[in-house]
């Protein structure tokens, strides 16, 4: 009781702190960071879309607005609500706070699940020694309150963009597969991929969890059990299922043309879906705006030959698909933890990144707390990264309101911030694979 009263006071502290920063954006001046809002996730830019639907003009119109119809509908009437005395779309706000707080619960109760999944696992295998632990907090305590209170997560709430609705609904899919229900991940999958379209590789894990279950050990380790006949019920229990992946299939083709058939109606007047397509992901594809970002592509198109441009283009997002095999070939027991490298991967490559990005994966690598507890350089991560967050304004201000810099200055901590990651990754991915050979010294001692 004591450990529970402890989390819900630190979850209500959470939600009290960003309520009380919502009533300061302009002092804060967030909502103008290129580390915060993206051409994709700015509210600005939306509601300068819904003011155009309104005027009966294209959301699309100009090169202002380049997301979904369905935030438009659902988050534009609320920029135009104004309260007396009460700071601008402070509604939007008030939402993003609540969007924080159902993707925490979402988080604790995946990380629970992840838990229990693990223990029976040892316990079958006879592996005690590991479950003699005493933790104050489980692994899912821990990372719902990494993902409220990582001041990346609270400016990027507060900070007027839309990633804390993005990270729901990959969440969301996430819980609804480790829990096999197929409505609910195909519902979060697809809402998440047409929000932002790189979720869509997250379609891989989900489909390893709807059918193996969550993360488990390898199956290599349950065959080297003595006893025969417990090794064959252990293989027979952790068999892929095929039912739920179906249902998933089958709920998310529902989905996907639920959600088509919306956008069409929405845009009938504007093009329809092919505008659509061509504005949202064509616009994420092709990387029309080359303004300044925390990620690494920007600087690199502005400077490439057009001759080249596609070329790259091609490589740059077929890198991020080139490492989707490798990894869930090994990580195929663990895919929480695959989904998390994935998460990881594309917030790294993709065209216009965002701190909202590095604050998810980095939450959920409290999955993992007691699995990771062994990876190198984790000082060195927390140390690059707080520098990273403290310099990037610096460098930012220096270059384009001082001109004492120039745009080398900003591209280095993004360039810095991309190693950072890199690093992240491997020292993860190989800290995991540890773990499980250490998992298979102890069954053979």
């Amino acid at each position: 009781m004591a450990k529970m009263k402890w989390y819900w006071y630190w979850v209500s502290t959470a939600v009290i702190f960003r309520l009380i920063l919502i009533y300061f954006p302009n002092n804060l001046n967030l909502s103008s960071r290129p580390e915060v809002a993206t051409p994709l996730t700015s509210l600005r830019r939306l509601a300068e879309g819904y003011w155009l639907k309104q005027s009966s003009i294209s959301p699309y119109s100009g090169s202002m607005y380049h997301g979904s119809p369905l935030l438009l509908a659902i988050l534009g009437p609320l920029t135009v609500i104004r309260f007396e005395g009460q700071p601008e779309h402070i509604a939007c706000s008030l939402l993003f706070v609540l969007a924080d707080l159902i993707t925490a619960i979402l988080i604790r109760a995946t990380g629970q699940k992840l838990h229990l999944s693990y223990k029976r696992s040892l316990k079958s295998l006879n592996v005690t020694k590991l479950l003699e632990t005493s933790e104050f907090l489980s692994a899912g305590d821990i990372a719902a309150l990494i993902y409220l209170w990582n001041p990346l997560t609270i400016v990027t709430c507060v900070g007027f963009s839309t990633s804390p609705v993005e990270n729901l609904m990959i969440v969301l899919s996430l819980y609804g597969a480790c829990s096999r229900l197929a409505p609910l991940a195909a519902f979060g999958w697809v809402l998440a991929s047409h929000l932002s379209l790189y979720p869509a590789i997250l379609i891989i894990p989900v489909i390893f969890l709807l059918g193996y279950g969550p993360d488990t050990p390898p199956k290599k380790l349950f065959r080297q059990q003595k006893s025969e006949s417990n090794a064959n019920d252990l293989v027979i229990q952790n068999r892929f299922s095929w039912r739920p992946v179906v249902h998933f299939i089958f709920w998310a083709s529902f989905w996907t043309v639920y959600v088509l058939v919306l956008c069409s109606i929405y845009l009938k007047q504007y093009g329809g879906l092919s505008e659509m397509f061509k504005r949202t992901h064509g616009f994420i594809l092709t990387l029309e705006d080359l303004s300044p970002n925390i990620g690494v592509l920007w600087y690199f198109f502005a400077e490439v030959f057009d001759f080249f441009r596609e070329f790259f283009l091609i490589v740059f997002h077929v890198n991020i698909l080139f490492m989707l095999l490798p990894l869930a070939i090994r990580l195929c027991h663990r895919p929480c933890f695959l989904a998390l490298i994935y998460i990881a991967i594309s917030s790294m490559l993709k065209s216009y990144p965002s701190v909202g990005d590095s604050a998810l994966y980095l939450a959920l690598l409290g999955w993992f707390v007691y699995e990771l507890a062994e990876m190198q350089f984790s000082f060195f991560l927390f140390c690059g990264y707080v520098g990273v967050t403290l310099l990037s304004p610096v460098m930012h201000n220096l270059w384009i309101w001082r001109g004492t810099g120039n745009a080398n200055f900003y591209y280095a901590t993004a360039m810095a911030y991309a190693c950072l990651q890199i690093i992240l990754v491997v020292e993860s991915v190989s800290a995991m694979l540890q773990h499980d050979r250490m998992l298979r010294k102890q069954l053979t001692t």
